[in-house]
């Protein structure tokens, strides 16, 4: 991992996924699966639904969202190409406890839980990566939380941008972030959307990040994380 919560996925995990073909895995799932297409904003499954199914975003972005009872709604992850979601049905989970709503048009795999259980008995390859990812979600869960209990309002967005622009990961970052709103980053690190303004004015100044038919993030920025 590197300095301060911006996590560095190991080496392993990364030849795992590289190693991984999704074509091969699909032609195993058979009648299981099923693909679909969402428009931006669509969502895929809601607070309290059936929990019988695991997804894999083949193309595009999602957002994870839960609602608290009052109603308040936050944001627990932005995951895109390669990621899976919905998980929770492999323990048990008999209900959604949070949303998926695509946030860019976006092509997702629906596996059905007995398929995704079967795959994961029978393809030992497709196992290991899954279980590697898991446990990169976990990690990952894990540094938010530190990141919510010690870091300032500021260094949590910079990482946020960081996470979402992909460094800290092998290859190269991807600097042009998903369409993403102030008021979801703010849902995102717990403060205001007036503070989140503030703070991406300030980056923009300082020549951290610009807007060039989105957003680009630049490793500079890393800067705000790493200051004491």
């Amino acid at each position: 991992m590197t300095p301060r919560g911006v996590p560095m996925v190991s080496k392993a995990v990364a030849k795992k996924t590289r190693e991984f073909d999704p074509n091969t895995f699909l032609a195993t799932i058979g009648s299981g699966r099923k693909s679909a297409l969402f428009r931006a904003k669509q969502g895929i499954f809601a607070q309290g639904d059936a929990a019988d199914a695991v997804f894999y975003i083949q193309e595009g972005s999602v957002r994870l969202t839960v609602v608290s009872k009052v109603g308040k709604e936050a944001t627990i992850g932005i995951l895109k190409d390669g990621d899976f979601f919905g998980e929770g049905c492999l323990a048990g989970q008999p209900l959604r406890m949070g949303s998926a709503t695509a946030m860019t048009d976006s092509a997702i795999l629906r596996i059905d839980k007995k398929a995704m259980m079967e795959a994961l008995h029978l393809e030992h390859e497709f196992s290991d990566l899954f279980v590697a990812y898991l446990l990169a979600r976990n990690i990952r869960y894990e540094e938010d939380l530190v990141d919510q209990l010690f870091n300032s309002s500021e260094k949590r967005l910079a990482r946020i941008l960081l996470l979402l622009a992909h460094f800290g990961k092998e290859g190269k970052p991807e600097t042009v972030i998903p369409k993403i709103s102030q008021e979801m980053l703010a849902e995102m690190i717990g403060t205001t959307r007036s503070r989140v303004s503030f703070f991406m004015n300030r980056f923009r100044k300082l020549g951290f990040i610009h807007y060039n038919g989105g957003l680009e993030v630049h490793s500079s920025l890393l800067n705000v994380v790493l200051h004491d």
